[in-house]
């Protein structure tokens, strides 16, 4: 397949190149006030080039599949926020590494589901302050791991978490 993409668009390609495996991808915003000529509007996906390769290159199409991969540790949560809304960035994330879905619970709660704010940022308006914090991921693939009990009732915010398992 590679070697028929060579043939069609020579310019794109370097002969016996290496494979690139991307780590983290950034998404951007999109602006559905610019419906054409937008890389960021959805179903449009791409991937930011360093400075020196987009100078170089520029815009060029690329061909790519997710693939699993292993995260030493385990997945960790970072909460922001203030007393009444609770943010939460969910990273180190193993296996396909697409986090789909987030749920949180206090000592005082049943589970909450959590909003996409940002990324893989999670926030909920709810006051969990003072209440110990466990944690429900669910990946692209379905794969679900919970997290009980993983901040204790005197968690702050700016503090970080790491639980003891990964996909």
């Amino acid at each position: 397949m590679l070697q028929d993409q060579m043939r069609e668009h020579p310019q794109w390609c370097i002969p016996d190149a290496d494979t690139i495996t991307v780590t983290a991808t950034n998404f951007c915003p999109a602006n559905y006030s610019k419906p054409t000529g937008n890389w960021c509007n959805p179903p449009l996906q791409h991937f930011d080039l360093s400075m020196p390769m987009f100078v170089k290159a520029g815009i060029v199409p690329v061909q790519y599949r997710r693939v699993g991969f292993y995260r030493r540790g385990g997945v960790k949560f970072e909460i922001k926020g203030n007393p009444y809304w609770v943010l939460v960035l969910v990273f180190n994330v193993g296996g396909v590494g697409d986090v789909s879905n987030v749920k949180i619970k206090g000592s005082n709660t049943r589970w909450i589901q959590m909003s996409r704010n940002w990324e893989q940022n999670w926030d909920v308006g709810v006051v969990l302050v003072r209440q110990r914090l466990s944690f429900q991921v669910t990946t692209r693939d379905r794969k679900m791991i919970q997290f009980h009990n993983l901040a204790p009732a005197h968690w702050l915010f700016a503090q970080t978490f790491e639980g003891k398992s990964n996909f």
